[in-house]
């Protein structure tokens, strides 16, 4: 099962966290938010179908593909059965198993701050990305 989440860069944006990744439907960006690698996204965690939500719920690995012009990484996190899945403007993914109402994965094996430089300068750019979920 996929689901592609669409979303824009912004001059703002350092991915300088090293717990969080964020992508967020609102269409601004201040420097304090360090995790965001992407702003006007085209959906939150709310708005991810639900068979998929179920699947995330249930704990399994959630596979991450990031894409930006001909670049791309690929990143993993875990899902959890206390995911409420019902923020209506983000995405966080997280490397500790803290859950909000934002959090779409935890454990993940990355955050904001080892997205490859390459593709951060794309989206300080202003450089459209998108963020292909992954889930079996």
């Amino acid at each position: 099962m996929e689901f592609v989440v669409e979303f824009t860069g912004h001059p703002n944006i350092t991915a300088k966290h090293k717990t969080t990744l964020e992508i967020t439907k609102e269409p601004y960006l201040t420097l304090k938010g360090d995790c965001i690698i992407g702003i006007n996204s085209s959906a939150s965690v709310k708005d991810l179908p639900e068979a998929m939500k179920n699947k995330i719920k249930s704990g399994g690995r959630i596979d991450f593909n990031l894409i930006v012009d001909d670049l791309s990484f690929s990143f993993f996190g875990f899902g959890h059965n206390d995911l409420t899945l019902s923020h209506p403007t983000d995405i966080v993914i997280r490397r500790s198993s803290f859950i909000s109402e934002r959090t779409l994965a935890i454990r993940s094996s990355v955050a904001a701050i080892n997205v490859p430089r390459n593709i951060v300068e794309l989206l300080r750019q202003g450089r459209r990305g998108e963020l292909i979920i992954s889930i079996d």
